[in-house]
């Protein structure tokens, strides 16, 4: 390795391993290195981009030698699209960084030890596995480096697809995605093709203006498809045109959904949801339970995989059919419903008002009638009061937001004494912190991670906690 002080740039540095945010990571001295797009074995020309007292952050000039374990891109937008960073490299060695990741942020953060570490589930389908998708209009398309060395002049400036990473106000043309199956990709060129043919505004995020804003597409694995279709301004006669043709189109969506927001920011928990044809829902389901997805439901993005992370949660319970239950942060009740036909009862607990009413309805719909649900912030329900009231658990199953969960409901955990703990996360560092704190009062017997977003850095995790005598 050589280095050019002058340009801040570092010659034949070899990449040796990768991060926990998908980045891949090699030694300078005793500078840790962090750079995008590169994998383990990769020797790189680095310019430094940032530089602090420990690490340093640096983009790559050069790909002096290529991994041997290198793999082409198979999508056309790898490397401008921020997902499917890891698509260059073999799904094995994927799975192996990612378990590493795991175990390490369980080890170096939470400081915690593990009885046994059983080995990651990797995906059933390593593309086309995601049941949701959303989707950017824009005004201001995000040029390549090939068009833009062409000097040629840019007719066509709309874009429907991702968020560049770091630029909100840039978005890439996705032209096909292999996250989401059919009918997702057609339906998408197809309104992109309709918008431009009839001279529709797409939105302009910094001036807030242009009738297209938003598309959301969710499949399920029983066929039904669900698309909503954002606007920003009132133009009914063009909405009612544009969702028309749709529906025309495609007949096999069962749910053609449409909101006008015109708020600062894209969320829609707050928005009305307007129907235009067919149901407000679809179905999923898992096992022999069915389950109703609405536009605002949160249901687990990989619906396959989702059925192999429950099921290693419900073994890890270990319920007898005696048990009381609490399924933390329950979010439409799945895992309390998945669950219900091996406990006594399940106690499920979850800020959103409208997932709670889904979990009831979840309920309703599979004839569970051992199942409460309750709505409010996990730190203010889940106090001394309230398992008085309902009776101290024998098992707890969380499953928290990446943030974790809060001190207070650490402690009102360790106050309750369940006998075991499953964890269910979807970032293994916030749960190691939380696992720390546990660890006083418990062991930790088992870990598992799973894999639920191939070729990008996320993992899942899975640890069973029994208490002490």
């Amino acid at each position: 390795m050589s280095r050019n002080k002058k340009l801040q740039t570092f010659d034949n540095v070899l990449i040796t391993s990768v991060a926990a945010e998908g980045n891949a990571i090699a030694k300078i001295d005793d500078m840790v290195l962090f750079v995008e797009g590169v994998i383990p074995g990769d020797v790189v020309n680095v310019q430094i981009t940032k530089k602090r007292k420990n690490y340093c952050e640096g983009r790559v000039t050069q790909i002096v030698k290529e991994s041997p374990d290198r793999l082409p891109a198979f999508c056309q937008h790898f490397g401008i699209c921020g997902g499917c960073k890891w698509q260059i490299l073999p799904y094995e060695k994927q799975l192996f960084y990612k378990e590493k990741q795991a175990k390490d942020q369980l080890e170096r953060i939470g400081h915690v030890t593990v009885s046994e570490y059983l080995p990651i589930l990797g995906s059933i389908d390593k593309e086309y596995y995601r049941n949701k998708l959303e989707f950017t209009f824009s005004n201001k398309r995000w040029i390549t480096v090939e068009e833009a060395a062409t000097r040629a002049e840019i007719t066509e400036s709309n874009a429907l697809g991702f968020h560049v990473p770091r630029l909100f106000d840039k978005v890439v043309d996705i032209e096909h995605c292999h996250l989401q199956g059919t009918p997702s990709n057609e339906i998408r060129n197809f309104i992109r093709t309709y918008a431009l043919q009839h001279g529709l505004t797409f939105f302009d995020i910094r001036d807030h203006a242009g009738l297209l804003r938003n598309l959301i597409i969710r499949t399920s694995t029983n066929g039904e498809c669900m698309v909503i279709v954002v606007f920003y301004e009132k133009d009914e006669k063009n909405i009612q045109e544009l969702l028309s043709a749709i529906h025309e189109n495609f007949p096999q969506i069962t749910s053609l959904l449409y909101i006008i927001n015109q708020k600062a920011n894209d969320t829609i928990g707050d928005q009305e949801v307007l129907t235009f044809y067919g149901n407000d829902f679809i179905f999923e389901e898992m096992e022999n339970l069915k389950f109703k997805v609405g536009p605002k439901s949160f249901y687990q993005t990989n619906s396959k995989q989702a059925y192999e992370l429950y099921k290693i949660a419900r073994n890890f319970a270990q319920l007898t059919g005696n048990e009381l239950v609490y399924d933390l942060y329950t979010g439409t009740g799945t895992i309390a419903n998945f669950v219900a036909a091996k406990a006594q009862k399940v106690i499920g607990i979850e800020y959103v008002p409208e997932a709670i009413e889904d979990a009831k309805i979840n309920s309703s719909l599979n004839n569970i009638t051992n199942t409460l649900f309750y709505a409010g912030d996990m730190k203010d329900i889940l106090n001394d009061d309230f398992i008085k009231q309902h009776g101290k658990p024998d098992v707890i199953i969380t499953d928290p937001p990446r943030a974790g969960m809060h001190e207070d409901v650490v402690n009102t955990i360790l106050r309750a004494m369940p006998k075991r703990i499953v964890y269910v996360s979807c970032n293994p560092a916030t749960q190691s912190r939380d696992l720390h704190m546990l660890s006083s009062q418990y062991n930790i017997c088992k870990s598992q991670a799973v894999d639920m977003f191939p070729h990008t850095q996320h993992v899942e995790n899975v640890v069973l906690l029994e208490k002490r005598d």
